[in-house]
């Protein structure tokens, strides 16, 4: 029967694993904005001109010489001549001379010689002329030009992904059309004569297919995009060809079961077989995820997920997806924002073998966040569905004390 290659520490893994393999994107193309969301940019994006264009209100209100409101009180305010209203989306025909104001709307431009804005609720309008009741900072209520951005500027880094306001920022500076990296093509297969597709109904020992639908989605959550290559049989020259047309048109080959050491767990032979240098790691000490191949073979990684679908899900996050996010050209995220801090809700066991990554969901109470353990086998899907993420028992720790304090590891949105 085949054995596990030396177990090893997750972080040692990762270690040996990337000298073996640096992802890289494998070019770029322009997109337009409608098609921009969630790509990643390939290069530096400049601003050739200032945001906003103009220094403009963000109320509605009355554009002011900041020093001819000094001393404006409610009981005593400052009188001073209206000689113009701004109208929406044009340049004002008017100045704002000494002690006088302008009538202007939010986003309205400034009439030159203003500096301050003072919010109508603190004005009172009469015939010709308007009393301020307060007193105005030069600056107050007005946006100046350049503010939000300046003509040079780099707005936005190569290696971001795109989000919603970055489109609206690139938007607001006139640019249409990005230079993004292609996304990665990602082949997704199952193996096992006991898996079946969703559609059919099970016989006795069969199970319906749970681990192509997770890695399609995951996968396609970091910007990949899945190529699915469906259920292969207990059979080694079928799953070795399927392997070969799979790296010949992917960048990344995910392999759902197979891992293990039973007598037709042909995963890490099919990547042997295929080319150099083959497997690199067989088997982690993590749990749950032992079983875990990752290799490479003519430039392309090919990763071996355990069956068990908690199993698979834990090794996308561990292994997966900053291979993914390598190959989508994407700069290392920062980790916490996926970080919150929680109590532990009750004790968690852990043999201290492995990286333990146990399942929690996330309860307020009374002000106070309390992480729930969703203890259960790695076949148990539902232990993932009612989890928000994971807590790390780390190697050798033999559990984490009941209301103790944890960080947990959100998952991905």
């Amino acid at each position: 029967m085949p054995e596990f290659l030396t177990v090893l520490p997750p972080q040692e893994a990762r270690a040996r694993f990337a000298q073996a393999y640096t992802p890289r994107p494998r070019g770029t193309e322009r997109v337009t904005l409608r098609d921009a969301y969630r790509r990643v940019l390939a290069v530096d994006v400049i601003a050739h001109e200032d945001l906003p264009e103009f220094d403009k209100s963000t109320v509605d209100g009355y554009a002011v010489r900041a020093a001819d409101t000094a001393g404006a009180a409610e009981r005593g305010p400052a009188h001073l001549e209206v000689v113009g209203e701004v109208q929406m989306g044009t340049r004002p025909g008017f100045a704002v001379g000494p002690g006088e104001a302008a009538r202007v709307p939010t986003g309205g431009m400034l009439p030159p010689g203003a500096d301050a804005v003072i919010m109508v609720e603190h004005t009172e309008a009469r015939e010709g002329t308007v009393g301020v009741g307060r007193r105005a900072a030069a600056g107050e209520n007005v946006i100046r030009r350049a503010e939000d951005v300046q003509g040079g500027e780099v707005v936005l880094r190569r290696g971001v992904r795109l989000r919603p306001q970055d489109l609206g920022l690139l938007a607001g500076i006139g640019i249409t059309e990005v230079e993004v990296f292609l996304q990665p093509r990602v082949a997704v297969l199952a193996t096992g004569d006991e898996i079946i597709p969703p559609g059919r109904r099970p016989s006795i020992g069969q199970v319906r297919d749970i681990n192509t639908y997770t890695l399609f989605a995951l996968v396609q959550q970091e910007g990949g995009i899945p190529q699915l290559y469906g259920i292969i049989p207990d059979d080694r020259e079928v799953l070795l060809r399927t392997l070969e047309d799979a790296r010949r048109t992917t960048e990344l080959v995910l392999v759902s079961g197979g891992s293990s050491v039973g007598v037709k767990d042909a995963v890490a032979w099919a990547i042997n077989a295929m080319g150099r240098p083959g497997v690199i790691i067989h088997g982690v000490s993590i749990k749950p995820g032992k079983p875990t191949i990752l290799g490479v073979v003519d430039g392309t990684p090919i990763i071996g997920l355990p069956g068990h679908p908690v199993s698979g899900m834990v090794i996308f996050d561990v292994f997966v997806r900053d291979l993914l996010r390598g190959l989508a050209g994407q700069a290392a995220p920062r980790s916490f924002g996926r970080v919150v801090r929680a109590r532990l809700e009750r004790r968690i066991p852990s043999a201290g073998g492995r990286e333990d990554h146990v399942r929690v969901r996330l309860e307020e109470r009374d002000g106070v966040l309390w992480a729930a353990p969703q203890l259960g086998k790695s076949g148990v899907i539902t232990t993932m569905t009612r989890a928000d993420g994971l807590v790390v028992v780390p190697l050798g720790q033999d559990g984490v004390a009941e209301g103790a304090e944890v960080a947990v590891e959100l998952f991905e949105p």
